[in-house]
């Protein structure tokens, strides 16, 4: 049976195959979703990744991060909990000698609590779906943002982000909905308050 695979679709890793484990709830984002994303990022950032530092925060196959580090991303930390998956990233960073890329083995949640250094200047946020991860990850988000990071979300369901996150694009894919949002960093002091290490 031909192992399941996806593409990276931009970068100097173009085209690079990116093997699927065969993991329940694994759904890596599919290339038509990571070329509108980065074409999104390519208008925002005006065309200009380096630089950037990038958390892909369920990272799963790594679909997201090792995307942007093919852009040319300064640093890609991804934190993803299963094992099998993780074993996947890292094998998958050695084989492109990706060194701009960190993997974090663990949970999102506590990886996020722990977090104090320099802002992230993109956040990717693609949970698995049916576990409704997205509404506990607004209130830890804002400490480690800066005033003009960016936020990518997927869901099973339309999003609508409390503030201080507003929606820059947004699109849909099958079942999947998907958006670029942007960060107040003068509302943040509100949601500081119920992050907890």
């Amino acid at each position: 049976m031909k192992k399941h695979t996806i593409r990276i679709v931009g970068g100097e890793y173009r085209r690079t195959r990116i093997p699927v484990p065969d993991i329940d709830g694994l759904r890596p984002t599919p290339d038509r979703v990571r070329e509108t994303l980065f074409n999104w990022l390519h208008h925002f950032w005006s065309g200009n990744f380096e630089g950037r530092r990038v958390l892909d925060l369920f990272a799963g196959t790594g679909a997201l991060g090792f995307e942007a580090a093919s852009r040319g991303v300064e640093h890609v930390q991804m934190v993803e909990y299963n094992i099998q998956a993780v074993a996947g990233l890292r094998q998958m960073r050695e084989r492109l000698k990706a060194d701009n890329v960190r993997i974090h083995a663990g949970d999102a949640f506590q990886a996020l609590s722990r977090m104090r250094a320099q802002p992230f200047d993109l956040v990717l946020v693609d949970p698995p779906f049916g576990h409704d991860l997205l509404s506990r990850v607004w209130s830890r988000l804002p400490p480690v943002l800066g005033p003009d990071s960016l936020i990518y979300v997927e869901s099973e369901a339309a999003v609508n982000p409390p503030p201080p996150f507003t929606i820059l694009r947004q699109s849909k894919a099958g079942h999947v909905h998907f958006y670029l949002l942007g960060f107040d960093a003068l509302q943040k002091t509100d949601n500081n308050s119920e992050v907890t290490d």
